[in-house]
Order: structure tokens, then sequence, then C-alpha cells
């Protein structure tokens, strides 16, 4: 059978991501209708990439579908909240052909199946521009226990849940044709719902997507306080301390792997001990602003990360 328009691709395509969820209506209806989950309460978060600005216009259709599930599930693991079902918007642009399209929805076939997160409704249109994805996804969390990037108070403990700067190199690696484990992480974070355990303990957490300086400057305004972070306790992977190894200003290189964004862990403020899977890297204190100190010395710094304006 030959592919037909919009509501073709969708019976065919989509339909089978909703992994049966009777909330999603077989995609038939123009809405999905949820039901309520006692004891708990639903987590909501969206997010968008567009080609050329969040994925490179050449990556595989079905890594960036893949990507575009991820950094959504990376908010929720911050929220501490378990992965219950998505919404997908798709600005395809003109003349996408069916084959980019099966490829794309192999990819949310994988991850749905991967984190069991069935599609239960979205929108897909065209676009003279480049391809614009978005997906708002909706997540358990048990009444009263969402984290949020308020709740962090002066003597928290900032700790991070993982290597900081490998989602930077790995973009520089991936604009220069270069392959290996960098690069492959770039196009393809790992949400951290891994430690969802962990992060419900936090007071204050954010995921690490604009930039460690950033991100853990996002919690110290929401909480109305300060935050200093040591960049000699960053953590890093192999790579990045090879790379670290190399430049011939140790200061500078760290506070690029801290502010270059993409690294989907986990900054989050804590009260007393450090819970497994954690590497604490500085702390919150009275005032505002972010703070960084490198040697036992204050580094002044320009920008916190990246920044969309």
């Amino acid at each position: 059978m030959t592919p037909g328009g919009e509501f073709d691709w969708i019976e065919r395509l989509l339909r089978p991501l909703t992994r049966g969820a009777p909330e999603a209506l077989d995609l038939l209806d123009d809405a999905a209708v949820l039901p309520s989950r006692p004891g708990f309460d639903l987590a909501v978060t969206k997010d968008a990439m567009v080609a050329g600005v969040h994925f490179l216009p050449d990556d595989p259709p079905d890594l960036v579908a893949r990507k575009l599930l991820r950094v959504n599930l990376s908010d929720l693991a911050a929220k501490g909240a378990e992965p219950y079902g998505a919404f997908l918007a798709i600005a395809w642009p003109a003349g996408t052909d069916w084959a980019f399209k099966e490829i794309f929805v192999r990819g949310l076939a994988q991850d749905g199946e991967a984190y069991r997160l069935p599609l239960l409704g979205g929108d897909t249109v065209s676009t003279p521009g480049p391809l614009t994805l978005s997906a708002t996804l909706l997540g358990w969390v048990p009444a009263g226990e969402a984290v949020l990037r308020r709740g962090a108070q002066p003597g928290d403990v900032l700790a991070v849940s993982g290597p900081i700067g490998d989602g930077w190199l790995g973009l520089d690696d991936a604009k220069r044709g270069l392959e290996g484990r960098l690069a492959d992480l770039y196009r393809l974070p790992e949400p951290r719902l891994d430690l969802l355990s962990s992060i419900r303990k936090a007071a204050a957490a954010a995921d690490i997507s604009d930039g460690l300086l950033a991100d853990a400057g996002h919690i110290a305004k929401a909480s109305g306080c300060a935050v200093r972070i040591e960049l000699d306790r960053t953590p890093l992977s192999s790579e990045a301390a090879a790379w670290l190894a190399a430049q011939p200003d140790r200061t500078q290189a760290l506070l690029q792997l801290a502010t270059g964004g993409d690294d989907y862990q986990v900054a989050a403020a804590f009260r007393g001990a450090v819970p497994e899977g954690f590497t604490a890297i500085g702390a919150f204190e009275a005032g505002r602003g972010v703070h960084v100190v490198a040697g036992g010395a204050a580094v002044a710094v320009d920008r916190l990360g990246w920044s969309h304006a």
C-alpha cells in the first residue's frame, strides 16, 4: 500500500507507539483522557528541539527522536518522577519522505519500550523551516514529594550525579565528524532515572542541560540563596580529564566544561549526607548569585551557560 497523508502515517507508524494504553484512545480522538492516581502527583514537562540548534541537521533521525524523549525524561528524573506517558508535536520540513519518518518512529519505539513510555497523543504539521520537535512528558511522583528547584537553604550541600562536560566535548566531536563515546553521548544522553531514590532525598534539584553553573544557579535563584561551586571537585570522565590535562589554563578549561551544557546529569541540594550516586562539589550560602572557586581562589565568570536569549 502506498503511504498516504497525515492520518495514514499516524495509523501505521504512531498508533503502535501507544503500547495499548487506553488513555491514548488509539490516537483516533483529538485529546487523551488521563485517569487520576491516588497518592501521587502528576509531573508535566515540555522541551522542544530544532535542527541546527539542539541537534545537528544530519544526525540520524532515530537518534534525534530518542534524544527528544530523553531530554524530557531528564526533567522528570530531576523531579523524582517515574515516566508515565508522552505527547508529541512534529513540524516536518516540506518534502520529508516516508522513509525518514519511519526511521524517526523507529527511535521513538525503541525508547518508548525501554522506558515504558506510551505515546498518548500529539500533532503533526508541515513547515517551511527546519525540523522542529516538541514533546510533553508526564510522570508520577508520590504526593507532596516532587523535588523542585526551590527548597535549597544555606548550609545545604551542592552535589552532582555524574561527570560534567561530556556533552560539550561530545558536541565538538560530533561537529568535527569524530566518532566515539562522547559524540554518542551528545546524541543520546542518559536521563538519571536510575537515581530516583537518591534524587527524592534532595531538598531541591535541576537537570543539567544549560550547564552546571547555570543550572546550579537556577536552583539558588529559585531558593532565594547563593551557591558556591568548587571547580576542582567537579567529577570528570576519563576523556574529559585527558582533555583537561592538555589545556594551558586549567581553571578556564574547567569553566568551559562547567558551562557547556548538554550533560543531563542532576544537580541537587542535600541537607546532611550526600546519597549514593552523587558527588559533593559545593554548598548553598546566604546571599545571591553563583560564586565559583578554584585552587582556593575566587574565579571571575562572564557566562554561566547556554542561553536562548
